[in-house]
């Protein structure tokens, strides 16, 4: 029998100038209470970006999507954030900034594998 579980994910956006309101979705993260689980798939070649903002430093843009992902596996070089549950670590990181990589309003789903979810939005949202 299928234990489908609910989920909450958000949409990893690149947006190089602020003032333009412009932006490229480039990963997502998805988070499961029931299933305990925090996880994000990032695009971290950039071509479009590059096309998009060829004034955009995307090396400090990657370094950001990095951390992103360590936050996510609560990688202790993270510090604070690696001690947070993963609850807090995801509303931590979907909360609203003025930064040049932020998420999209958070979502619902529901669905029995978590990391086909993941590549589903992905390849839906992002590819």
């Amino acid at each position: 029998m299928c234990k489908h579980e609910a989920f909450s994910y958000s949409i990893i956006r690149v947006i190089p100038r602020i003032d333009r309101q412009e932006f490229l979705n480039v990963g997502v993260v998805l988070f499961s209470r029931p299933k305990k689980q925090l996880i994000c798939r990032i695009d971290y070649d950039l071509p479009r970006l590059q096309h998009f903002s060829p004034e955009a430093n995307i090396d400090i843009i990657r370094e950001q999507l990095k951390a992103i992902e360590a936050i996510c596996v609560g990688d202790p070089s993270c510090g604070y954030f690696s001690t947070l549950s993963q609850s807090e670590r995801f509303n931590w990181l979907v909360a609203p900034t003025s930064t040049i990589v932020q998420f999209s309003p958070v979502h619902s789903g529901i669905g029995e594998n978590l990391q086909h979810e993941l590549d589903e939005l992905y390849a839906l949202l992002v590819a």
